[in-house]
């Protein structure tokens, strides 16, 4: 195989998919979550009571969840370009639907509705990537794919933060303002994709014959030396099951956290959620923007899957269990250590999936171990407020995503993954 013309693959699908792949996961990122930063005043105006909230905040991902698998397949059969187009368009209209969302039944229905209409998104995109890139490049590709968490709360923060600023203009509230806007957004991402996405390398515009025939060996090179290729193989795979229960406590992780994230700082400030609160709130993303460009680079060089990822999230447990008991400024550093290890260990722990599965059980396979994700992204939030009620301690929430993440830091230390061909010259620039 030409090293060097699969290098050169690489580097153009970066330039011509990474960034549109970015942009959209942090419009997506950023709908599913900025009812942390309207929290406050859109419960007092809207009068939620906590245990609304999280289970709204918790609902998005039930459909999310069990919607994951057929919507990879049926993105598999009918090509990426219109699926992930017309999936991004509904959610988006549907984030900014939040904004008339003033009652409980209404909040409940738009939440459940949103997690549908994202359902086939992410688990898109991971399948995506092993579609456009080869094995050992993937830590990478999926990390600049990854740096749309951290971006969407570093630059998502100050601008929801802004957002909510408008109170009173034209006689809406901020959180109006704020889920309109960023659903507008995302509705003209989707409208983008249907000009700019093409649907397999076979079909890719912006490659020549010669690059499409050796990117194309190259995948089907690396499909022969994968254990599952349908969708009962992936299912009786124990190790497949293993990575969704890992995924699960990731997402516990992650969402019991971020959540929670813009109050908690501002508790820290003791002041109210607003543009000052969510510009430190942005800090701890600023630092997980650099843990998820170098860690995931560091596990393609060594080649190094597993323990990469077992202390990366180890990390991130530590980070966690660590913000409640301390100080206001040490618990922001903490804050920092969290957000890096939860953002950075996943890119690397979606390499796994794919070192294991092909075909329509990769698909499924993807869809399955999101919809355990999701399962922890819906439990998060009830399970962080349930252990506050039950200790009366807002430590005690922290304290058990910490735990969460232990768990989930064993499962990857007991996980058995084979190493990846690494470059002979590093990663391409």
């Amino acid at each position: 195989m030409n090293t060097t013309l699969i290098e050169r693959v690489v580097k153009k699908n970066r330039v011509r998919l990474i960034p549109f792949m970015l942009a959209l996961y942090v419009l997506a990122f950023l709908d599913r979550s900025n009812i942390g930063f309207a929290k406050e005043t859109y419960q007092l105006d809207t009068g939620l009571s906590n245990e609304a909230y999280a289970l709204g905040a918790g609902i998005f991902f039930v459909v999310y969840a069990f919607l994951g698998v057929p919507a990879n397949l049926l993105m598999r059969k009918f090509g990426a370009r219109y699926w992930i187009g017309g999936t991004t368009l509904l959610w988006g209209g549907l984030s900014a639907a939040m904004a008339w969302a003033d009652t409980e039944a209404k909040f409940l229905l738009v939440r459940t509705l949103l997690g549908a209409a994202e359902a086939g998104f992410f688990p898109g995109m991971i399948y995506l990537t092993s579609q456009w890139f080869p094995q050992r490049n993937r830590a990478s590709i999926m990390g600049l794919f990854y740096m749309g968490a951290p971006l969407a709360l570093t630059l998502g923060s100050p601008l929801s933060g802004a957002l909510l600023e408008m109170h009173g203009f034209l006689g809406h509230p901020g959180w109006f303002w704020m889920f309109l806007i960023e659903g507008v957004l995302a509705v003209g991402a989707g409208i983008f994709t249907f000009f700019w996405l093409d649907d397999t390398a076979q079909k890719a515009r912006f490659l020549s014959a010669e690059e499409k025939q050796a990117l194309v060996r190259q995948l089907a090179s690396e499909e022969e030396h994968k254990v599952a290729s349908r969708l009962s193989d992936a299912l009786r795979n124990g190790r497949v099951w293993q990575l969704a229960m890992i995924y699960l406590c990731i997402q516990v992780a992650v969402y019991g956290l971020i959540f929670f994230l813009p109050t908690q700082v501002a508790a820290l400030l003791g002041t109210k959620v607003g543009f000052y609160a969510s510009m430190v709130t942005a800090i701890p993303w600023v630092f997980a923007l650099f843990g998820t460009w170098l860690i995931p680079r560091y596990s393609d060089k060594t080649g190094e899957r597993r323990n990469v990822a077992a202390l990366t999230l180890l990390a991130a447990a530590i980070g966690i269990g660590v913000s409640g008991l301390v100080s206001p400024v040490l618990a922001i550093v903490a804050l920092c250590v969290a957000a890096v290890g939860f953002i950075a260990v996943q890119p690397v722990f979606w390499t796994m999936p794919t070192q294991l599965l092909s075909g329509t059980a990769l698909a499924a396979g993807i869809g399955f171990v999101n919809l355990f994700g999701a399962v922890g992204g819906f439990i998060a939030p009830i399970l962080r407020v349930q252990a506050e009620t039950l200790f009366a301690s807002s430590s005690a929430g922290l304290l058990t995503l910490a735990a969460v993440a232990m768990v989930g830091t064993l499962l990857i230390f007991s996980l058995h993954v084979s190493r990846p061909a690494t470059q002979p010259d590093g990663l391409p620039d």
